[in-house]
């Protein structure tokens, strides 16, 4: 998590540079972290893929996809050439060792050409999975990734598909790279609003006291997509809800959520207090999953206005597809400061409204001394960190309506970034890309944090995997996920609070 540290000389290599990723995210990110004078002043970014383009070529390509997707908008030819100059392109062969000797000749090459004895070496994969291997293997017999402190390697998810997978992966990868050079991208980690998580908790007295089972009910973690698979059918066929969005967003969430206060705001010291979290989550008993874990697909409906296919019906899905695009989770935390407090987990996709928050909900005072007719729509005090959209926080609580009798009703206090800073926050790229440059590891995945956050879901995915869904595709598309969700949470005496901000089409 950078702060207002410059990066030293970097060459950042894209492996899979001709992707929509790099098109869409990585350039973007790089562009604006220029114009905000963010990069160090030696930087080359080489692009690394199959397909035969030139410099200008792939420049071109890069151009237009910052004139769609940068916050900014398109840039002037100016501030583009500048920073153009420092973009180049390769075409390799992924399993070719040849390729990798002419990368390593460039890299030597341009750190010289800088006047430089050595810089930072970055490697950014994004691939598909299944290059991950060869890409490393090949790096560590070019020796790309001798220098433990220079040379780094960022790979993007999935981290597996499972435990074991997971914890094959990483073994692969320390074969090479040692585990501080290496920086598993969760992209969820870099938006302002979850990283401000950390500062609302820990530079605040306020809150911390009443942070705990005395004071706190229960929290929801929401995620809620009106979108499909679109374009990922292939992918998403293949990963399911659970394995796409619980097993790294709404977990890492809940890691800044429920963790311990950090003795230091270093990477490693917070790192280790949310694999604390994860450690200390209940394992789900594999005979009583539907207690703690409900699976949806959607089926044909309404959103916007717009009559929506059904998931099944969906380009690179199987017509039979049992893959859940919902999921609603109930975890517990056997600790001190959370044991018997519920964490409610709720994403899924084509429901009726997007947005990202989380709602810490406040157990009731414990004697009400006002008389009914005061009471009106009376509820506990809740307080909502809005990640996206409309990043901000908002507190909502009891106070007098204007009147000479005493009636009580409910108010926001409310904080957007929008408004109390008059600027837009960076992408989740920009942080994340910069701190990478930097060597801060704070935002990333350490490998036992993957693994870990893969034990809590194991059983749910064994059960899931041993029994086929009968109704799928069981909700519509415009609602809020199968009615077998409500009851996950009426079983408590509970209900799924309604999503405070964000574009909504109904309820």
């Amino acid at each position: 998590m950078s702060n207002n540290i410059h990066p030293d000389s970097s060459i950042l290599v894209i492996f899979g540079a001709g992707g929509d990723l790099t098109w869409r995210k990585l350039i973007p990110a790089l562009f604006n972290l220029c114009i905000d004078n963010w990069l160090p002043d030696h930087l080359a970014i080489i692009g690394v893929d199959l397909k035969e383009m030139s410099d200008d070529e792939f420049r071109t390509h890069l151009r237009d996809g910052i004139d769609r997707f940068s916050r900014r908008g398109k840039p002037e030819d100016q501030m583009w050439n500048g920073f153009a100059e420092r973009i180049h392109y390769l075409t390799a062969d992924f399993t070719a060792p040849e390729s990798y000797s002419k990368l390593a000749e460039i890299l030597s090459n341009q750190t010289k050409e800088w006047g430089l004895q050595q810089a930072n070496y970055i490697f950014y994969q994004a691939t598909p999975p299944r290059f991950v291997e060869t890409i490393v293997e090949q790096l560590g017999k070019a020796k790309l990734a001798h220098d433990h402190k220079r040379n780094r390697i960022v790979l993007e998810k999935p981290f597996g598909r499972d435990l074991d997978s997971a914890h094959k992966l990483n073994e692969m990868l320390t074969k090479v790279f040692r585990e501080s050079q290496i920086y598993r991208i969760d992209h969820y980690l870099g938006k302002e609003t979850v990283q401000n998580i950390l500062a609302f908790r820990f530079a605040n007295a306020l809150f911390e006291p009443i942070w705990d089972r005395r004071y706190i009910d229960h929290v929801q973690i929401a995620m809620a997509e009106r979108v499909g698979v679109e374009h990922r059918g292939n992918y998403y066929d293949q990963a399911g809800a659970l394995r796409d969005m619980v097993q790294n967003h709404l977990l890492q969430v809940l890691c800044l959520i429920a963790m311990e206060p950090p003795v230091s705001f270093v990477d490693e010291e917070i790192r280790n207090r949310k694999v604390d979290v994860l450690h200390a989550i209940r394992p789900i008993p594999q005979d009583k999953i539907t207690q703690y874990a409900v699976r949806g697909q959607y089926d044909t409906g309404w959103i916007e206005g717009e009559h929506v296919a059904s998931y099944r019906d969906e380009p690179g899905v199987t017509p039979n597809s049992s893959t859940e695009t919902f999921v609603a989770l109930k975890l517990f935390i056997d600790n001190w400061r959370w044991q018997d407090v519920p964490f409610y987990l709720r994403t899924g996709k084509r429901l009726p409204q997007r947005g990202s928050e989380v709602s810490i909900q406040f157990k009731p005072v414990p004697h009400q001394s006002f008389p009914s007719s005061a009471i009106g729509d009376w509820q506990p005090n809740r307080l909502v960190i809005h990640i996206q959209p409309d990043e901000g926080i908002l507190l909502r609580f009891q106070a007098k309506r204007p009147g000479p009798k005493m009636r009580l009703g409910l108010v926001d206090m409310r904080f957007t970034y929008k408004e109390a800073f008059q600027a837009i926050p960076p992408e989740a790229y920009e942080t994340l890309l910069l701190d990478v440059m930097i060597g801060d590891a704070t935002l990333f995945m350490r490998a036992d944090q993957v693994e870990a956050a893969w034990s809590v879901i194991m059983p749910v995915l064994e059960g899931w995997k041993a029994v086929s869904p009968e109704d799928f595709p069981n909700y519509e598309a415009g609602t809020w996920g199968p009615e077998a969700a409500q009851v996950l949470i009426a079983s408590d005496g509970r209900s799924w609070l309604k999503l405070t901000a964000g574009d909504e089409d109904g309820d």
